[in-house]
């Protein structure tokens, strides 16, 4: 797809401007599962979660977020998070909002 992954575990990836996001989602959501469970096949089947978080950053700020990404684990153990890469809300749509 000519897109270049930057950092994984939460995904950084540059992608080209001929890609949609939703196009690359769908993509790597479907490769992983068909991974995770056709060749790992772990006990349980792998689902991914059914939304996702999109953002872009300036490139100026991506050696600053590949680092944060790289020791997300260690951010998350000790609770040093920073908010603003760390919150995904789920919003609903307008026509699928309780009534």
């Amino acid at each position: 797809m000519g897109c270049t992954l930057l950092a994984l575990n939460n995904i950084l990836v540059r992608i080209p401007s001929t890609v949609t996001v939703a196009e690359l989602v769908k993509q790597l959501k479907g490769a992983s599962s068909y991974f995770v469970n056709h060749i790992l096949k772990p006990d349980q089947l792998f689902k991914w979660q059914g939304f996702y978080g999109a953002f872009s950053v300036s490139r100026w700020d991506v050696e600053r977020i590949v680092a944060y990404i790289q020791r997300q684990k260690e951010h998350h153990e000790v609770g040093a998070l920073i908010p603003e890469l760390e919150s995904v809300s789920e919003e609903v749509e307008p026509d699928q909002a309780p009534n």
